[in-house]
């Protein structure tokens, strides 16, 4: 966790500051498991049409990878936006 994300917390009493920072870990892990498992339903549901076979076959693999990362890049250029905005150095796009 960004220890910086703590620092309007510091008049809290240190039990206070360690338990909101392992909600904001829990909460960053939980976040991370549902863009996972969003990740895979989405590209598994686009992707994979039906169950010849325990493996994909090469067309299966290569659009389970192409939707991967077109959702990873788009996740971190959200992110990126998210973080300029915040900052309040946004780009024009």
């Amino acid at each position: 966790m960004d220890k910086s994300m703590l620092g309007d917390l510091d008049s809290l009493p240190e039990a206070d500051k360690l338990r909101m920072s392992a909600m904001i870990d829990q909460l960053q892990i939980r976040d991370s498991l549902r863009m996972y498992n969003s990740l895979v339903e989405r590209c598994f549901n686009d992707c994979v049409e039906n169950f010849r076979r325990k493996s994909l076959d090469k067309q299966e693999e290569t659009c389970v990878r192409r939707c991967a990362e077109k959702f990873l890049k788009h996740s971190m250029r959200v992110g990126l936006r998210f973080a300029e905005l915040n900052q309040g150095t946004a780009t024009p796009d």
